[in-house]
């Protein structure tokens, strides 16, 4: 049988995130082996999510309240990296609390961090920023998409860090947002 094959089966035909049985695909759990077990069957907009370092939609990840208890591996690691992901919100924080993963498969859930962090996220000071991390933006920023401006001095707390080492997520406003790096200060 073929991986698609396999993970329609074992999922029931629909997305073992959302449970959606709309435009269903293979991801490959990175780092990837094409093996039905570091593989998962996702939905287009779990996809397009799970591929990008833009804006999430968050309302669309509380499914993982559920997923996240699922006996697949490949499904307990994706849920935590997008718990991860979403760790400014205090539901997805909660949640993460409660997630339990053994030792190999949290070293699996933690690889890719590791591999995606060869280049450091760095502020406009060049000091190194982590995940939950506060930082004060050092230029008002016009927030596109949400009609206001962010101001200069605008603390942003419990940031996240995303693929890309020159932006990371926070809130401003009660509204998440991407930021540049280049244009916060770490606070201390």
């Amino acid at each position: 049988m073929s991986i698609l094959q396999v993970l329609t089966q074992r999922s029931e035909s629909q997305c073992e995130l959302c449970q959606s049985t709309d435009e269903l695909s293979v991801y490959e759990v990175p780092p990837a082996e094409s093996s039905s077990d570091k593989c998962i069957l996702v939905c287009k907009t779990c996809s397009a999510q799970l591929n990008t370092t833009e804006s999430l939609d968050m309302n669309h990840w509380r499914c993982l309240n559920d997923s996240m208890w699922s006996t697949v591996p490949a499904v307990q690691v994706t849920a935590w990296r997008m718990l991860k992901r979403l760790s400014s919100e205090s539901w997805a924080q909660d949640l993460l609390d409660m997630l339990y993963l053994d030792e190999e498969l949290q070293n699996w859930a933690e690889a890719v961090a590791t591999d995606d962090s060869d280049e450091p996220t760095l502020d406009s000071n060049g000091a190194r920023l982590a995940a939950g991390d506060t930082v004060t933006l050092i230029k008002d920023l016009e927030v596109k998409g949400a009609n206001f401006t962010a101001k200069r001095g605008t603390a942003v707390r419990n940031i996240s860090l995303t693929a890309n080492p020159e932006h990371i997520e926070g809130r401003v406003n009660g509204t998440r947002v991407v930021l540049l790096t280049k244009f916060l200060k770490k606070s201390n």
